[in-house]
């Protein structure tokens, strides 16, 4: 198949829209289920290419969640304790494979921003992943394969409309891209560069002492970078991403952005949050809008307006702010990649509040020296990578 016609672009406005590959060939992707749309397309080839990399660089199998162009979740396939399986909503007593576990972290990291996100797997989808993709609210899943029983189950998502997009693994694009904005063409060469463990051998701080597991975890945020759209910072830490701060404009900002989200996550494992009861036939969403309301500031004036009892079955303690503090600080030996480097010494101060022990950043500030500095009396360890990973 040479093209394929899209029911409209980005907006039901944006006709006529399709795909296709400029050099002529057919397209290396079969649509095995549903009618996938061009920004779901965007999606899956972003993530088909962060899982692709991050199992090269890892040799483990890896997943993605997207959404509108950046990941809200990438991780690895690493077994998940009890902990991680009650905050992800895993059955504990479910078989996991390894790609299983890859998908629970992807998903589990930020649930309510992978609510209708893409799925990109790096391996043949196995039944055990198609089983706890099932019940997520998704708009759609790629991979190079599907086992028979997975596709069964996938296609009978969203009443049989669900996206099933199977892509040549084998696929190589052009090396150079094209993009047209406002008539105008652009042309570049692809970001090619691997990211790989070399990349982490500028160690720069007095503390040079990097742990494999921290090298991965380093590892999978610049990946995760590489397919974020920019600026963007990304904590990770046992093999998954974590925290995302996409498309700031400033970096504090992604910083601050990443690290709210990777402090959400260790707070949904305080005993406070695990302890929650709710109401039978609540709906995933609305559990997990629930638990993000309750972690947050603002949870005073719903006990106070009583909205509780629409999720909860018992109305729940106030999870303080002097609470919150205590749980987050045991926080410790999180990574942090930023896909082009700090100017400021405020970003590793605000990660530091977030457990971030590892920083991987290009370098190249005209305060590069402040930064180390503060690395240094925080007893961090910071690689200087030489490469910049920005995406538009």
């Amino acid at each position: 198949m040479k093209e394929l016609e899209l029911k409209y672009g980005c907006n039901p406005n944006q006709v006529p829209a399709k795909i296709f590959v400029n050099d002529g060939r057919d397209l290396p992707i079969e649509v095995l289920n549903g009618r996938p749309g061009y920004i779901n397309f965007m999606d899956a080839f972003n993530g088909w290419q962060l899982v692709k990399e991050l199992k090269a660089a890892t040799k483990l199998p890896a997943a993605a969640s997207f959404k509108h162009v950046s990941p809200a979740g990438a991780a690895v396939g690493i077994e998940l304790d009890d902990t991680l399986k009650k905050i992800y909503f895993v059955d504990p007593t479910a078989e996991l494979s390894p790609l299983a576990c890859a998908y629970a972290r992807a998903r589990g990291a930020d649930r309510m921003s992978s609510f209708g996100d893409f799925i990109a797997l790096s391996d043949a989808c196995d039944l055990a992943t198609a089983k706890l993709i099932k019940p997520e609210v998704s708009d759609g899943i790629i991979a190079p394969g599907y086992e028979p029983e997975a596709l069964e189950l996938l296609k009978g998502k969203k009443k049989g409309a669900y996206n099933v997009i199977k892509i040549d693994p084998d696929y190589r694009p052009q090396p150079i891209e094209h993009k047209d904005v406002f008539g105008i063409s652009f042309e570049q060469g692809r970001n090619e560069l691997p990211i790989e463990g070399k990349l982490l051998e500028n160690i720069v701080t007095a503390n040079k002492n990097l742990p494999e597991q921290a090298a991965i975890d380093l590892l999978i945020a610049l990946i995760t970078l590489k397919y974020t759209q920019s600026n963007s910072v990304c904590y990770a830490k046992g093999g998954q991403a974590i925290g995302i701060g996409a498309g700031q404009q400033s970096r504090i900002h992604c910083t601050r952005l990443a690290g709210s989200k990777a402090d959400n996550w260790l707070l949904r494992q305080s005993p406070k949050v695990l302890g929650l009861e709710f109401v039978d036939g609540i709906s995933r969403a609305d559990r997990d809008n629930s638990i993000d309301l309750y972690i947050g500031e603002d949870y005073m004036d719903v006990l106070a307006e009583g909205a509780w009892q629409k999720v909860f079955k018992t109305k729940p303690e106030v999870f303080t702010t002097e609470e919150k503090k205590a749980w987050l600080a045991q926080a410790g030996d999180v990574a942090l990649g930023s896909d082009a480097f700090f100017p400021f010494s405020d970003n590793i101060e605000r990660a530091a509040r977030s457990g971030v022990k590892y920083v991987a950043q290009p370098g190249g500030s005209k305060r590069d020296q402040d930064v180390i500095d503060a690395c240094d009396k925080l007893g961090m360890v910071m690689a200087f990578t030489g490469i910049r990973l920005f995406h538009h």
